[in-house]
C-alpha cells in the first residue's frame, strides 16, 4: 500500500512584529507544531516566528529551503520532495499570506502540478483588511502591486488607474517600498483629481495602526507622514 502524500501547508505570518496569537488562529500554531519541512523568504526571520509561536519546537528538526530572488525555479520541485515521501510542507510568507504579492505562489502552482494537496491556512492579508476597512467597492477591485519608481510614468499610472476606476467602478490597490510612501503621496496629491478617495492603510493589525479614507483634496489639509511605514493604498473615483 503507498504512503499517503503529505501536503503544502499555506501558513500566514503576522504583519508585524506583534504577538503572532493575536492575529493568527490557533490552527496556524498546531499546524507548525508537526511540520518540520518549510519553504521561506527569510531563514532568520522564519525560525524567529516559529519560535514564537512554538516556544518548544526543536530549531535543529527543521529543514528550510529559501525562495527569493535568487532561486533558480529548477530547483522549486525538489522542496516539495518530502511531500511525495508522506511529510507535510510549509510554504511561509515573510508577512502575511503566501501567495499573495509573495514568490510563493510559484511553489502552489508546483504543487498542483505534483497533484499535491494544497491548504490555506486563516491568516491577516493586508489587502484584504484594507479593502474591508475603505469604505470602498468590495465586489470590484483590482491590486496593482507596486507602481513604477520613474517621477512621470507613477503620475501616469497614477492617472489611468484612477480612469479604470471611474469607468469601471473598480477600486484600484497598489502599494510601494516604505521608504518612497511619502513621495509616492506627493505624486497622488499632485495627479489625482481632487474628489477622488484615496485610502491609506497603515500599520494594519499593529499598535500603531492607521486606516483613513479622504478625497484628494482633504488629504492635502491633513497629509500624514508615512516614512518606513508599511502602507497600502487604494484610490476610487466616483
Amino acid at each position: 500500500m503507498d504512503k499517503p502524500q503529505g501536503k503544502l501547508y499555506l501558513i500566514p505570518t503576522t504583519l508585524g512584529d506583534n504577538a503572532p496569537l493575536e492575529v493568527l488562529p490557533i490552527s496556524v500554531k498546531k499546524i507548525i507544531e508537526i511540520i518540520n519541512d518549510y519553504i521561506v523568504e527569510n531563514e532568520k526571520t522564519a525560525r524567529r516566528f516559529i519560535k514564537r509561536i512554538s516556544s518548544n519546537k526543536s530549531q535543529s528538526h527543521l529543514n528550510i529551503n529559501l525562495i527569493n530572488k535568487y532561486t533558480e525555479s529548477s530547483e522549486l520541485p525538489s522542496f516539495l520532495s518530502p511531500c511525495l515521501e508522506g511529510k507535510s510542507v510549509g510554504l511561509m510568507s515573510e508577512a502575511g499570506c503566501p501567495g499573495i504579492a509573495d514568490p510563493g505562489a510559484e511553489v502552489v502552482r508546483i504543487a498542483h502540478e505534483m497533484n499535491i494537496q494544497v491548504v490555506p491556512l486563516v491568516g491577516p492579508s493586508s489587502i484584504l483588511l484594507a479593502l474591508m476597512s475603505s469604505g470602498m467597492n468590495g465586489q470590484n477591485f483590482a491590486f496593482n502591486g507596486y507602481l513604477p519608481i520613474d517621477k512621470k510614468d507613477r503620475k501616469s499610472v497614477l492617472k489611468d488607474l484612477e480612469r479604470q476606476s471611474f469607468e469601471r467602478n473598480q477600486s484600484q490597490l497598489f502599494i510601494e517600498t516604505p521608504y518612497r510612501n511619502n513621495k509616492l503621496l506627493e505624486d497622488a496629491f499632485s495627479a489625482l483629481h481632487p474628489s477622488t478617495r484615496l485610502c491609506i492603510a497603515c500599520d494594519i493589525t499593529l499598535p500603531t495602526e492607521f486606516i483613513k479614507t479622504r478625497t484628494i483634496s482633504e488629504w492635502k489639509k491633513n497629509s500624514v507622514d508615512l516614512h518606513k511605514r508599511p502602507a497600502l493604498f487604494i484610490i476610487h473615483k466616483d
